[in-house]
This record gives structure tokens, sequence and C-alpha cells, in this order.
């Protein structure tokens, strides 16, 4: 699954649905929890079942963000989705390993009782929105069947710590965000997972865009949840290597293969060793190129 540049849209927004499937996301999320009113709850469920069981054609991954556990909405939201035609689950407020376990045995059962061929449905995880799940990312380094990508999120973890801002007046992050970040940097690596950053809120300023995804692209996210359609363009192409980024990964993984019996090796005068070549592998990967 391409985990480059992930959209939020209501699930109880036809409109909005429309205009999203054509600009170029790799998923969308398909919104059950906080862009959908409680009253329009079930109204959306139901639009997500017909869109699932339209004829779409589509170059995108289906996702739909569930209600979290202890809403008392995740089952029926769970029983709504998973049909053929959905891709993956994106699990909010998660406490830890434990609650993404308990739902994938939850799809489990749905897949087989809908038709779904038995692990198709992904799991995707905001990690960081309960101040249980801070303490608890040491239970990543067990990977999980399902899980494929992490992302972080701020707005809930500081309300549920009574914090008064999340930002420090130059727009930065405040500590205990920026550690929030960090560790669900931490934990995806540990599970072998796609980390994606956190949405930027100002969807008008692209500039200030495409530097936080500059800086979440060198320190280690692979792709990040967008909040307008307008932020597609710049985070496909801020999460996408460039041909001089590929072309100098192919020679890396071209000199290490004429070569397999050595631990390091040297380009245009530079040394390259073992985290290089598998950082030049990944960045082949996310072009769909095999090596």
């Amino acid at each position: 699954m391409k985990l480059r540049s992930l959209l939020f849209v209501p699930a109880d927004s036809e409109r909005k649905f429309a205009k999203a499937s054509g600009i170029g996301a790799d998923a969308l999320i398909i919104d059950l929890e906080d862009s959908v009113a409680p009253p329009r709850k079930t109204l959306a469920r139901g639009m997500v079942k017909e869109l699932l069981g339209a004829e779409i054609a589509r170059d995108w991954a289906f996702l739909v963000r569930v209600n979290p556990l202890g809403s008392g909405l995740t089952i029926e939201d769970l029983a709504a989705v998973v049909r053929p035609g959905l891709d993956g689950i994106l699990i909010p407020k998660v406490s830890g390993v434990a609650d993404i376990e308990l739902i994938s045995n939850y799809v489990d059962a749905l897949e087989v009782a809908a038709g779904v061929t038995p692990g198709h449905v992904k799991l995707l995880v905001v990690a960081t929105e309960t101040p249980a799940a801070m303490i608890g990312f040491s239970s990543y380094a067990t990977p999980s069947r399902r899980l494929v990508g992490m992302t972080w999120g701020a707005e809930d973890l500081g309300a549920a710590l009574g914090a008064l801002s999340n930002k420090e007046p130059n727009g930065e992050w405040t500590f205990p965000y920026q550690v929030a970040r960090a560790q669900c940097l931490f934990a995806a690596g540990a599970a072998g997972v796609a980390a994606l950053d956190t949405l930027y809120g100002d969807f008008r300023d692209q500039a200030g865009l495409a530097e936080s995804c500059r800086i979440a692209r060198r320190d280690g996210f692979v792709g990040r949840i967008a909040i307008h359609p307008d932020q597609i363009a710049t985070i496909n192409s801020c999460f996408t290597p460039s041909e001089a980024d590929i072309a100098h990964a192919r020679r890396v993984v071209a000199a290490f293969a004429a070569d397999p019996d050595v631990g390091t090796i040297g380009i245009d005068g530079k040394m390259y060793d073992m985290p290089h070549l598998i950082a030049a592998k990944r960045a082949l990967a996310s072009i769909g190129e095999g090596v």
C-alpha cells in the first residue's frame, strides 16, 4: 500500500468525496469520527457502504477512520465497512498494541463474513492521542500482523492533558508534542511500518507545508496526512525522491551488488556502508522498484 499522501474526507459528504477522488492522493481516509456529527453517524456508515459497493475506478487506497474503542460505536463502524473494496482502517486514540490486536481480531471475523480475502484489510493507527499511548510505545517492537502505518496527533493529546497550547509563539511544537512526534517515528521503525507525519493545519500556506514536509522526510517520515485537497500535490512532491536521488540510489545498490563481500564502498570520493545501502533500497522501493 502506497502511503505518501492520505487525505481526510468526511464520510457524510458526497460532494467532498467526489472532489477528493480525483486529485492524486495515494489514499483517502473516509472519516466516521471527528468530522461527522453524532446525529449523522448512522447516515455516514450507510454512505460508506454505498461507496464501497459502487464500481469506482480508482488508483488510491480506500481507508476508513472508525470511531475509537470506548466510544460505543467501533463495532458498528467495523461491521458496516469491512467488506469488498475496503483496503484499510485508521484507528484513532489507540493506547497501545493491545487495542490494535483487538481490532484485528474483529476484522478477522468480519472479513470471513463479508467474503473478503483474509488479511486483506490493513490497519493504521493514530498513536499519540492518549496519555496511556505515550507510555506504551515499547509494545510496538513486536510487529502486528495487519499494521502498516502509524501517524501522530497533538490536539486530542493536548486536550487529554489539559494543555493551554501545543505550539510555541513561532509555530513550532512545544516539547511534549515534539516527544510525541519522535516517539511515533521510533515506534514505526520498531514495528517496521510506515511513519506518517501529522496534518499541517494551514492549508493555504503551501510554502510552510513544503518546509514542514522537507523536515519530516529528513527525519524519516515517508508520508503525511492531509486536511485539504490543495495540500496533496505539495505532499506528493515532497515525499517523492527526485531523479537525482533515484539515480544515486541505483548507483549505491549497484556498487554493493557488484562487490557483495565488502561492507564499505567508495563512490565519487565518498564512503558508503550498510546504512546507506538500506536507505538506497528504501528510496527505490518508494517508487516501486524492487532490488
